[in-house]
């Protein structure tokens, strides 16, 4: 099976070109998915970031505080490496076991963190979501009301842009979200469909 690492910088749309590649009946397994999945209350992942961050990482109920979480990872290095080591390999470890249980053609493997993590090396093609980053900054800002500063510190912590498209396979302009975003991804979906065919 073809396996397509879909990436992007924050803002760039990957959920909503996923969404498309879902629509098209292509399996998606998406890794934020799954980290969201093994920190949920109860979960040993959470256990382990509350011994290693503290009791004040937890809301009141037992679940995860992200707000805190996120304060912690751009304001401590350290911290947010702790948090990678704990949360990084469940992560692979779970989209393996997905991978595992699929029949398709080709797959999609959403990786916001492809590059970071140094996992580049699970996927056979590497499409990357592009926009400029003034056009991250104002998505960012509405979806999750979040300060310009804050968003740039998540925007310095990943790749650069230009990293990204130097290492893509494929690259999807985003930089409106209309129509021709659903028709790049059929074009991508058929060269996909060729390319799992030649495979065979």
């Amino acid at each position: 099976m073809l396996k397509i690492g879909l990436t992007g910088g924050i803002g760039c749309g990957k959920s909503t070109v996923a969404r498309f590649f879902a629509e098209l009946n292509v399996p998606v397994v998406d890794a934020d998915e799954i980290a969201h999945q093994l920190v949920e209350k109860g979960q040993p992942a959470l256990l382990k970031i509350q011994q290693v961050l503290g009791e004040g990482i937890l809301e009141a109920d037992g679940s995860l505080n992200r707000k805190k979480l996120r304060d912690i990872i751009f304001s401590t290095p350290a911290a947010k490496k702790n948090l990678e080591a704990i949360v990084h390999p469940l992560v692979y470890q779970s989209i393996q076991a997905k991978l595992e249980q699929l029949n398709a053609s080709y797959c999609i493997i959403c990786i916001p963190l492809l590059f970071e993590t140094g996992m580049s090396h699970i996927v056979d093609r590497i499409l990357v979501v592009d926009c400029p980053v003034e056009v991250q900054i104002e998505r960012v800002r509405v979806r999750d009301n979040l300060t310009v500063a804050t968003i740039q510190s998540i925007i310095d912590s990943q790749v650069s842009r230009d990293f990204r498209t130097a290492k893509a396979d494929d690259l999807i302009n985003n930089t409106k979200t209309d129509a021709r975003l659903a028709e790049q991804v059929k074009k991508l979906h058929n060269l996909y469909l060729s390319i799992s065919d030649c495979q065979d």
